[in-house]
């Protein structure tokens, strides 16, 4: 006996996690639909929400919406039913970037659906994390979780961490002297919003952190040059724990699948009691993103820079309201 379709607001819950997902400057650039009879999801890219300079291929966009088609894969699963996932469903419509349609099947989903505790937990976390290592067994799951979705981890060390950490410093020279650069930060920082209220997209005063007064921790600085009031100073960690994930190809379909990656990671990352945030400078430069690749290989395309560790919390960001992203269909 099949089962009963879920419910408007049951329809609803799961968009709210969907959309707990990270994304470039919290732009969240991305579109529901929901098709009752088919009980099927369609995630497409807001086209509208893109970075002409900072991600002009609309790479990052990507990612941002593997990281919530991976969030809506394990809310699916957390109430019963299995996602059946695919990539790009309609060459004809590029912005169609996912569907995913809610079936009764005993597939196996235990693993997505224990990660669902970490959706409206995982944040960015700007602040200083310790001088301590993360275990090899953490560092193993976590690797385990982005080969889950196609893609791989390694976490630099000696020689390659520092060449990686000079990289972000070359990125983040040039960032502040590029208009361009400097532009898509202004469109996306919200330095005068008081609280979560004011603003539903972008990245709030409150969640920037403090000025990186020491070390060596790959931290944006979202105020760029402008001040803001009442902000601290802080030391961070001089030997960051950093993690690249890279995919076999660099495609449309291998940026969904490096966003689900990133977001598996990061949710078992907060699972594990680890705190994150990304370091996507030398990725928005095409010529200081191909030296980041694993040394060892030589081979793959780097996606993305997570920063892994343990320290406070990043507090949450806010988020556009369901009304406004979800459009459901007979």
């Amino acid at each position: 006996m099949s089962r009963q379709a879920p419910a408007e607001e049951q329809v609803t819950a799961l968009v709210q996690a969907t959309a707990a997902a990270p994304s470039m400057h919290n732009a969240q650039p991305w579109l529901f639909r929901y098709f009752r009879r088919s009980r099927t999801f369609e995630i497409r890219a807001d086209l509208e929400r893109t970075m002409p300079h900072s991600d002009p291929d609309t790479r990052g966009l990507h990612i941002g919406c593997g990281a919530a088609l991976l969030n809506l894969r394990v809310a699916v699963v957390h109430e019963g039913w299995h996602p059946e996932t695919l990539l790009l469903p309609d060459p004809t419509e590029p912005a169609l970037v996912a569907s995913v349609r809610l079936t009764g099947s005993t597939v196996d989903d235990n693993d997505l659906g224990a990660l669902y505790p970490a959706i409206h937990r995982r944040h960015s976390s700007r602040y200083p994390f310790e001088e301590r290592e993360i275990p090899d067994s953490v560092r193993e799951a976590l690797g385990a979780a982005a080969r889950a979705e196609g893609a791989a981890l390694a976490f630099p060390t000696s020689w390659h961490l520092q060449e990686v950490l000079e990289l972000v410093q070359d990125a983040e020279a040039r960032n502040s002297t590029d208009l361009g650069s400097d532009r898509d930060l202004a469109q996306w920082t919200r330095i005068d919003a008081p609280s979560a209220d004011v603003a539903d997209d972008g990245v709030p005063h409150y969640a920037f952190g403090p000025r990186k007064r020491g070390g060596k921790a790959p931290v944006r600085d979202f105020a760029g040059p402008r001040r803001v009031a009442g902000r601290d100073a802080a030391d961070f960690e001089h030997t960051p724990r950093l993690a690249l994930l890279s995919t076999s190809h660099d495609h449309p379909e291998d940026w969904l699948r490096a966003g689900q990656a990133v977001e598996r990671v990061l949710l078992l990352a907060t699972l594990e009691g680890l705190s994150s945030s990304f370091a996507t400078q030398p990725l928005e430069w095409t010529d200081l993103r191909w030296p980041l690749r694993d040394p060892v290989s030589g081979t793959g395309y780097t996606q993305m820079l997570l920063r892994l560790g343990y320290g406070p919390e990043g507090p949450g960001t806010p988020r556009r309201p369901v009304s406004g992203v979800l459009d459901i269909k007979l």
